[in-house]
């Protein structure tokens, strides 16, 4: 097992190279073999990534944690995009920043007028090919987004997630055949990590 000594921890600021780790060792609990092969495309070892998980967990308990909307400015500095949102009866903003390792996408972060952060994730950036799955085949690990499945399987019903990172939606799918299943998909950071079909192993 890959180690690193504690005296070689990283000590420099925190990059948005380490958030995309963090987003993977979030993503490594349902889909290892796709994290590793991410893992290599960006030329670091595992040690890397649980370190980065560790230093971000920090900061995320710190006795003097900074806001949400600061952190992520200090990390991914100023986003690319901000722009109003209104979702139901809650105003907020909508910041955008790239992320290297999926550049049809784009970490969303929404805030309330209050200053307070709403929801974090992942979502198709603008202009990007939509990915629109139709059937119960195309629901593959990261094929596509929470807001990409719920439009596609309308009306989809929320899931309580396992964990802060995560969000589960339930809906009817067909299968390539026609027939009609009931799946419950799971994401983590508003990408799809894997999908329970009825009637299916």
């Amino acid at each position: 097992m890959e180690r690193m000594p504690s005296a070689k921890r990283p000590t420099g600021p925190f990059t948005p190279l380490d958030f995309q780790l963090v987003l993977l060792r979030r993503m490594a609990d349902h889909n290892p073999a796709l994290v590793d092969e991410a893992r290599r495309e960006l030329g670091v070892p595992v040690s890397r990534m649980r370190e980065a998980n560790r230093r971000w967990q920090a900061m995320l308990h710190s006795p003097r944690p900074r806001s949400a909307v600061s952190r992520y400015r200090s990390v991914l500095g100023e986003p690319e995009s901000a722009a109003p949102r209104r979702i139901g009866d809650l105003d907020c903003e909508a910041l955008l920043w790239p992320v290297p390792l999926w550049p049809d996408l784009r970490f969303e972060v929404l805030v309330a007028p209050n200053g307070v952060v709403w929801n974090e994730w992942l979502v198709r950036a603008r202009g990007a090919p939509a990915r629109t799955p139709a059937t119960v085949e195309d629901l593959t690990p990261w094929s596509c987004t929470v807001d990409e499945a719920a439009r596609a399987f309308a009306p989809a019903r929320p899931l309580e997630g396992t964990a802060p990172t995560r969000w589960g939606l339930a809906f009817t799918a067909p299968d390539a055949s026609g027939v009609r299943h009931a799946c419950a998909a799971e994401f983590t950071w508003g990408l799809l990590q894997r999908v329970a079909v009825s009637g299916r192993p």
